[in-house]
């Protein structure tokens, strides 16, 4: 449990740090497009990712607030964030793999979402411990604290990752918008 998620943040981190990895050679500009789609793809299944992981995060943000939940409800929420944050984290990593051939909307968004995905990561790792180290202890405040950042920043990537995949939709509308207008002027 602990070694996955804390994969996740080093890959996370390193992503954020390296940028592109340099393992990967330059792609053609003529394949940009090939990758700007495959940008946009990684993007939805980060958003229906962060869709599942958001209502998790949100129910640990609620037990932040209610006493009844015992210390293993706690645990079971941890661990399906833990999992879609790895999930995210993997996509995010081949986002980064591509990112200098991705359009620069896209390139935004991994920035966002990278950051966001870090912070839950760290929240989720250091929550994790404290659980594994205080079961009785649930509302130290540190934790709290960890349970509101995931929630929070749960909430963030979701709707970053929304309006990012909202602007590349009108921009291909825009696109041919203006090859129709361009064919039935000239």
């Amino acid at each position: 449990m602990r070694l996955n998620l804390k994969r996740a943040i080093v890959t996370l981190a390193a992503v954020v740090l390296l940028g592109c990895g340099s393992a990967f050679a330059s792609p053609s500009p003529s394949s940009d497009s090939c990758w700007s789609g495959r940008a946009s793809t990684l993007l939805t299944e980060i958003q229906k990712e962060t869709a599942q992981l958001r209502r998790h995060a949100d129910t640990l943000g609620g037990f932040a607030r209610n006493t009844q939940y015992s210390w293993q409800s706690h645990a079971s929420y941890l661990e399906r964030v833990k999992g879609h944050i790895n999930a995210v984290g993997e996509r995010i990593a081949e986002l980064q793999r591509i990112r200098h051939a991705v359009l620069p909307w896209q390139q935004q968004a991994i920035t966002q979402v990278t950051s966001d995905a870090t912070q839950v990561a760290a929240s989720t790792q250091a929550a994790i411990l404290h659980l594994q180290e205080n079961r009785n202890y649930l509302f130290a405040p540190e934790y709290i604290d960890h349970l509101t950042t995931i929630a929070d920043r749960s909430e963030d990537m979701k709707q970053t990752v929304d309006k990012y995949l909202d602007y590349g939709k009108t921009q291909q509308k825009l696109q041919r918008l203006q090859t129709a207008l361009e064919l039935a002027g000239g």
